[in-house]
């Protein structure tokens, strides 16, 4: 069984390896690709890179005419960035750096939360109890892994009870198309 299980964990990375772009490009895919990876304990979607080439895309992404960034800086900004959490991390690797990002990690519970936000960009305790017959504890654990991970914001002026907004779904949500009297409505 465990040899088995390697083994697919090894084809599982091959598989993310090379389509790793249309993973990323598709959320619902991604959401679903990403609780089955999780389930088996693999994080394929984990992107090494050295600290050399983050160096170069930073600068061809910067321009001509913007200060220039050194890899100490880069180095500095990502030690930094662990007080957000286990996004990014440096893994000393001879003389040199290997700099990994880790997408934060979703089971079946946060996805399917996602998903009944999707429509509207946020989600309440109310509606996930109601819609998913869930316990309340169950609807805030949740809801609270998703705002430590920065992946929904909290909106405690909402009318009734607090809204919990998922920015993520933003873009989805303002690129369909919307008739002039919902754009109406939509502006105080």
């Amino acid at each position: 069984m465990s040899k088995q299980l390697d083994m697919f964990r090894t084809n599982l990375e091959e598989f993310a390896s090379k389509h790793k772009q249309e993973i990323r490009k598709n959320p619902e895919f991604r959401v679903q690709f990403q609780d089955m990876c999780a389930t088996i304990g693999v994080d394929p979607l984990a992107c090494l890179i050295t600290l050399e080439e983050l160096h170069q895309q930073v600068l061809k992404g910067r321009g001509k005419f913007a200060q220039d960034v050194s890899q100490d800086d880069l180095l500095r900004a990502i030690k930094k960035l662990k007080v957000l959490g286990s996004g990014f991390g440096i893994i000393p690797v001879g003389g040199t750096y290997l700099v990994q990002s880790v997408p934060a990690e979703l089971n079946m519970d946060h996805t399917v939360v996602l998903q009944l936000a999707e429509k509207k960009g946020y989600v309440t305790v109310s509606e996930i109890r109601s819609s998913l017959k869930w316990e309340m504890e169950r609807a805030k654990q949740v809801l609270e892994h998703l705002l430590k991970e920065g992946m929904a914001w909290l909106d405690m002026q909402a009318a009734g009870e607090p809204q919990y907004w998922l920015p993520a779904l933003f873009t989805e949500l303002y690129s369909q198309e919307i008739t002039p009297e919902e754009a109406k409505e939509a502006i105080p």
